[in-house]
């Protein structure tokens, strides 16, 4: 998600004791210049699954998730940098086994005081292998992981002996192994505490999710949008200061941009291509524009034998040499993406990981490279190639038409390039993780929290909870590792930077360009600002 600056890696091996901070309408009817003040409206997109904060790993869900809950770790919205929330204080000697003690005052909407308990149940539950949570793995470090989530069978017990609660405001984690920056990931929302009422009446806390954070959900009609209204009782400094926020459900984000503009819409954080051209002249400064922790990606399917056999890694290489990504970034998105050359983020920096020298001539334009990669490589599969993306959000059929366009002429073989629009984020996303899906399919990353390690750990590394391609490598997975136990950060990144090699060696997926965050309001609302995952601070918007 997010931009211009980095976290950096934990000190190692001596204690850790990261400092206490506290970073902390338009009612029922109309749009943005109607109805009753102090709600703001936003375009949004249903979420694919319901809203466990385990089982949300899209940016959708995720949106909803921020407004809701708050963990132990708050991602500074300016900065990026990883501050207490909760955590009192979390401390280690030896970056394996933390102590972590709460804040007194902190309680869920329903008066449910946040305990110890709270998170040790929450972790518990996302490990949980019969809960089929997507975010699982994030849990995976932790000691007694296994025994929760083995890789087959029944699990061995519901709790992971690694977690242990010392009493209500304490407990410790012991992981399988040192991971220096560990701490600085717990801002992530899948380490969101959860109430009791979460595991004594599941069907109702879906239907309508209780958590601690600035909002409470008063409505949820999937297909038509969220209603969500500041909650009273919260008293951290990041409380809302309006009275809550609509999210309106847009399939396509030009519809949502005419509502912007026609005055039914206060909000829209997803800029239509078709509109970049007018955009300014349109909005003025009531435009933003700014770096975010985003890449766009497209993976290919290496469960499937057309795409993973021997060989085919030149194929692979050849597809990502015909796209043209100068062209497509300039006439299309004018000023608002950069052709990728390494798969993270260039709002890391690079004393953070970013390199762009990493991808290196596997993502330059070379028609003639192409051509004589894929036929070294044993050809396309089938001889054609099909690109898959929903087409609701993002301009994503823009970019589809362009990149096809692009390698057929590259190619110069007749239309072989052809794309698989799909109507909506949430269906695409099923068939993404039901594994359905035989060519490149999109798959942008807006980063959890502000480390290399989250670009590449989540969707490359063997059975992570986002590698929707299937990609398995020892030797990336040991580095991975190994740059994780690392403390010191020069060392770290290094590592890091030693396993992405082996992605432009591989090509699981190809670096397209890197997304600028990009948004525009109305006249009716103020102090509007994206963080650097590119979400809007909604907490934060004031309405006249």
């Amino acid at each position: 998600m997010r931009g211009a600056t980095h976290a950096k890696w934990a000190a190692g091996a001596v204690a850790v004791a990261l400092a206490a901070t506290a970073c902390g309408g338009q009612e029922d009817g109309g749009g943005g210049g109607g109805g009753g003040a102090g709600v703001v409206s936003s375009s949004w997109g249903d979420p694919q699954n319901p809203l466990e904060p385990a089982n949300t790993n899209e940016v959708q869900g995720g949106k909803v998730l921020d407004m809701l809950f708050r963990g132990l770790m708050r991602y500074d919205p300016k900065t990026g940098a990883a501050k207490n929330m909760l955590a009192e204080k979390i401390e280690t000697a030896d970056s394996q086994n933390f102590t972590i003690t709460l804040k007194d005052g902190w309680k869920f909407s329903n008066d449910e005081p946040v305990t110890a308990q709270s998170f040790v149940d929450a972790w518990n539950y996302g490990a949980d292998v019969s809960k089929k949570q997507n975010n699982a793995t994030f849990f995976s470090d932790i000691v007694g992981y296994a025994d929760v989530h083995p890789a087959s069978g029944d699990p061995k017990s519901k709790t992971m002996s690694g977690l242990v609660v010392k009493d209500a405001k304490t407990f410790t984690v012991a992981l399988k192994e040192k991971f220096s920056t560990w701490p600085q990931t717990l801002g992530y929302q899948a380490f969101s505490p959860l109430p009791k009422a979460f595991f004594t009446d599941h069907a109702a806390w879906l239907d309508k999710p209780v958590g601690n954070g600035p909002y409470t959900v008063d409505s949820y009609t999937k297909g038509t949008g969220m209603k969500l209204r500041k909650w009273d009782g919260y008293t951290a400094e990041d409380k809302a200061v309006n009275g809550g926020v609509d999210l309106k459900v847009y399939t396509d984000n030009n519809t949502a941009y005419t509502d912007l503009i026609s005055g039914n819409l206060d909000l829209v954080d997803d800029i239509p291509a078709q509109q970049l051209k007018n955009v300014k002249n349109d909005l003025g400064d009531r435009y933003i524009n700014q770096p975010a922790l985003i890449i766009q990606t497209l993976t290919f399917p290496l469960y499937d034998p057309q795409w993973s056999k021997e060989g085919m890694e030149k194929v692979r290489i050849g597809v990502s040499r015909a796209i043209n990504r100068d062209e497509i970034t300039k006439q299309i998105f004018k000023e608002t993406r950069t052709p990728a050359m390494d798969w993270t983020s260039p709002a890391l920096g690079e004393e953070g990981g970013f390199n762009a020298k990493i991808c290196g001539e596997a993502c330059a334009f070379d028609p003639k490279e192409a051509k004589r990669l894929i036929q070294e490589g044993g050809g396309l599969p089938g001889g054609k190639i099909t690109i898959t993306s929903n087409v609701d959000t993002g301009s994503h059929r823009e970019w589809m038409d362009a990149v096809c366009n692009s390698i057929n002429n590259a190619l110069g073989e007749g239309p072989v390039c052809t794309v698989n629009p799909i109507g909506t984020f949430a269906d695409f996303r099923n068939q993404q993780s039901a594994f359905k899906l035989t060519g490149p399919f999109r798959s942008g990353w807006q980063a959890d929290y502000p480390l290399i390690q989250n670009f590449l750990e989540p969707l490359y590394y063997t059975g992570a909870s986002s590698n929707y391609g299937k990609f398995s490598n020892p030797d990336f997975d040991k580095l991975v590792d190994e740059a994780n136990r690392e403390s010191d950060a020069a060392k770290a990144v290094a590592k890091f930077q030693e396993a992405e090699k082996i992605l432009a060696a591989q090509m699981p997926s190809i670096p397209l360009w890197y997304q600028n965050g990009s948004a525009g309001h109305s006249e009716r609302i103020s102090d509007v600002a994206l963080n650097q995952f590119s979400v809007p601070v909604y907490d934060q918007i004031k309405v006249s």
